[in-house]
């Protein structure tokens, strides 16, 4: 899995993960019927993924990607760390609110969502807990009363570490004001790269950084030369870009995800993809 991170200082995860949000279709889209979603889980954990990153959010049409996740994996495997968010995600009527005033970021939307994840998890204790703010981009909103929430609910001994997602770097820097950060998730790839100073200094400063859209989401990738360094290696662009971000820096955690177990073996492989100089220089 080209190495190891210890996420929050003690948490020994493989630089490779797993996204469940596709297992469920979330917001809207296809999903895997659910045979192969456990499939899906199942085959993860044999190759050796340890890190899940998931949310009671990711729930769509009845079929939600934490209860795949605890039929397939319940009671879970000793060095399994599962990723959880809450904040501001699409949740009902909050989609057609403004940032500042989801419910989902006040303090008993907060704990309404940590408790959700426990229940429908079948854990005591989340490992780590992302909060998101802003729904579909960043803002500069203080982060400061969210985070004291999570902080509260830590102390009850409901969360292990907490992170934060979608975020600037000045929130960032008003998060660790606050409280110890384990994690910073944000959009990122080889043809998005506004975070390159926030990837470094979160390396610096030992916190882990996880890319959302790691392959480009909803968008393809446009970096130049991503074709051809594919095919001088025999690969596929998404592998290129999986392999970018693990030589990009060794605090990137990758979350790729699918429902298809070809496609998570795939995704996999590109741990064994080595970009040469030239590879690298054709993708800066």
């Amino acid at each position: 899995m080209t190495g190891r991170w210890a996420l929050g200082g003690d948490l020994d995860v493989a630089r490779i993960g797993y996204g469940a949000m596709r297992l469920s279709g979330w917001p809207g889209g296809p999903r895997p019927d659910r045979y192969t979603a456990l499939a899906v889980l199942h085959r993860a954990v044999e190759l050796g993924v340890n890190h899940l990153d998931t949310s009671n959010y990711y729930s769509h049409d009845g079929v939600s990607a934490n209860e795949l996740i605890r039929e397939a994996l319940h009671p879970y495997p000793d060095d399994l760390v599962i990723v959880t968010k809450v904040g501001a995600l699409v949740e009902g009527s909050d989609v057609h609110l403004p940032a500042g005033e989801h419910t989902g970021l006040t303090p008993s939307g907060l704990r309404r969502a940590v408790e959700a994840n426990l229940r429908t998890l079948g854990l005591d204790r989340l490992d780590v807990v992302n909060l998101r703010m802003g729904l579909f981009g960043t803002s500069e909103e203080s982060l400061a009363e969210p985070l004291e929430t999570m902080a509260a609910l830590r102390d009850e001994g409901l969360i292990r570490h907490l992170g934060v997602s979608n975020v600037t770097p000045a929130q960032v820097a008003e998060a660790r004001g606050i409280a110890p950060i384990a994690c910073v998730q944000n959009e990122y790839n080889v043809s998005r790269r506004d975070d390159d100073p926030l990837v470094d200094a979160c390396a610096g400063a030992g916190i882990a950084y996880v890319p959302f859209s790691p392959v480009g989401g909803f968008q393809p990738l446009t970096a130049d030369h991503l074709d051809t360094v594919a095919a001088r290696h025999g690969a596929t662009v998404p592998q290129v870009a999986l392999a970018w971000l693990l030589a990009r820096s060794p605090n990137i955690l990758l979350i790729p995800g699918t429902g298809s177990p070809a496609h998570l073996e795939e995704n996999l492989a590109a741990a064994g993809l080595r970009l040469t100089p030239e590879d690298l220089a054709d993708l800066a």
